[in-house]
């Protein structure tokens, strides 16, 4: 089964970071580009940031660039998400999804994207 399973949120105060994960499970992260995506209460989900499969190549969404670093363990199958520096409007639910795909640049947008896990919580408050 194809599984894709978060950890690492919590609450920080401004300023503060979080490591998130996106553990893989039922595929291998070589067919599968992961994105991330963040969704605040009375907001529509948006991407923040995705990892292609063949090619490892990462898009940021613009306003967490400088801030969020995306990574990959292949050994691990296991995708990371560095946020740094996090700001009161970086709270929400954080979900990782994958969709099975080769020599695409990912994209940011939920619809691309056909297996979600089910998401862990980040609250920046002071």
């Amino acid at each position: 089964q194809l599984q894709v399973v978060e950890s690492g949120g919590g609450l920080v105060q401004p300023g503060g970071s979080l490591r998130l994960s996106c553990a893989a499970s039922g595929f291998t992260l070589d067919y599968y580009s992961i994105g991330w995506f963040r969704q605040a209460p009375g907001k529509e989900r948006e991407g923040v940031a995705c990892i292609s499969s063949t090619s490892g190549a990462i898009v940021y969404e613009d306003s967490v660039k400088g801030r969020f670093t995306l990574s990959r363990d292949n050994a691990k199958n296991t995708v990371y998400l560095q946020v740094n520096n996090l700001k009161p409007e970086d709270t929400g639910v954080y979900t990782c999804a994958a969709i099975g795909e080769l020599y695409r640049l990912c994209k940011l947008a939920p619809t691309e994207y056909d297996h979600w896990g089910q998401g862990t919580q980040v609250t920046v408050s002071s």
